[in-house]
C-alpha cells in the first residue's frame, strides 16, 4: 500500500493482513505516526516522493517479493470472511493470475449497497509481475492485466468518505487532478455544446440514471447526498478544465 498521514486508519488496516508473509508501505512523507503504525505491525517502509497514484503504486510493486500481492488503500479492510477466502484460494492451485474483490464503500456513515457503487469490484490480488497500474491518469489508476480474471464471493470494507467534509476535500481535489489531465488531452470543453453537455448534462444524467434506474434512492438520504454530489464533482471536472483551458490555474 501508499500512504501518507494515515495514522487514523492504518491499525484498522493492517490488524486485518497481520497474517500476510509481508507488508510493504510506501510513504510519501507522513508527519503524523504512520511510520511508527506500519512497523508496529512489521511492515516494510520506504520513502517515495508522490508522483501520481498509479506511478506511487508501482513503486510498492516493485518492492514485493512474494509471489501473491494484494494492493491495498490505507482505508481498506478485510472482512475476516474475505481473509479467509483469500487464505483458501491461495494454499490451493489457484485457477486464476488475477481476483477481483467486491467493495462495500462507506459514505456519510451508510454502506452504500445500490447506485452503482456495489458490489464495486477492484481487481486487487493478482501475481506478482502480471499486473502494473496505469500512470498518468490521476487518482483513479487501475491494475492492468492481461488473461481472465476470478471474483472473490467476500467484501472488502472501504472506510471511503464517513463525513461529507472528507468527501468535499477529496472531490474537490480529485476534480482538480482530473481537469489538469482533460485539459492537457484538449478536453476544454470549448464549444459550446460541448460545454453544455459535459458541464450540464452529463451531470444531470449521471444522477438520473445512479439514483432512479441504478437503485440509489434505497439508500436513503445518504444516497441522495452521494449521488447529488457525485454529479456536482463531475460538473467541477469539466468546468475546471474549461477553467484551465481559458489560460487560468
Amino acid at each position: 500500500m501508499i500512504a501518507m498521514n494515515e495514522e487514523a486508519n492504518l491499525p484498522r488496516t493492517l490488524e486485518s493482513v497481520r497474517w500476510a508473509d509481508e507488508i510493504i508501505l510506501v510513504d510519501s512523507g507522513s508527519k503524523d505516526r504512520t511510520l511508527e503504525i506500519a512497523r508496529s505491525y512489521g511492515a516494510k517502509t520506504s520513502y517515495h516522493a508522490f508522483d501520481g497514484h498509479g506511478e506511487q503504486k508501482n513503486v510498492a510493486l516493485d518492492l514485493c517479493t512474494s509471489e501473491w500481492i494484494l494492493l491495498l488503500d490505507a482505508d481498506e479492510v478485510l472482512t475476516p470472511a474475505l481473509q479467509d477466502e483469500i487464505r483458501q484460494v491461495l494454499s490451493g492451485e489457484p485457477k486464476y493470475d488475477a481476483y477481483w474483490i467486491p467493495r462495500l464503500n462507506l459514505i456519510f456513515g451508510r454502506w452504500m449497497r445500490h447506485g452503482g457503487f456495489y458490489p464495486d469490484r477492484k481487481l486487487r490480488l493478482f501475481k506478482r509481475g502480471s499486473a502494473r497500474l496505469s500512470e498518468g491518469v490521476g487518482p483513479h489508476s487501475t491494475p492492468q492485466f492481461k488473461g481472465p480474471r476470478g471474483k472473490l464471493k467476500h467484501d472488502m470494507l472501504h472506510y471511503a468518505y464517513p463525513d461529507m467534509n472528507i468527501y468535499l476535500e477529496h472531490m474537490n481535489r480529485y476534480s482538480s487532478e482530473i481537469a489538469l489531465l482533460l485539459h492537457k488531452k484538449g478536453r476544454d470543453s470549448k464549444s459550446l455544446p460541448a460545454f453544455i453537455w459535459n458541464a450540464v448534462l452529463n451531470p444531470a444524467a449521471t444522477f438520473i440514471y445512479n439514483y432512479f434506474f441504478r437503485l440509489g434512492f434505497l439508500d436513503g438520504r445518504e444516497g441522495l447526498l452521494l449521488h447529488l454530489n457525485h454529479s456536482v464533482y463531475i460538473h467541477w471536472k469539466f468546468i475546471k478544465a474549461w477553467w484551465a483551458g481559458r489560460g487560468n490555474d
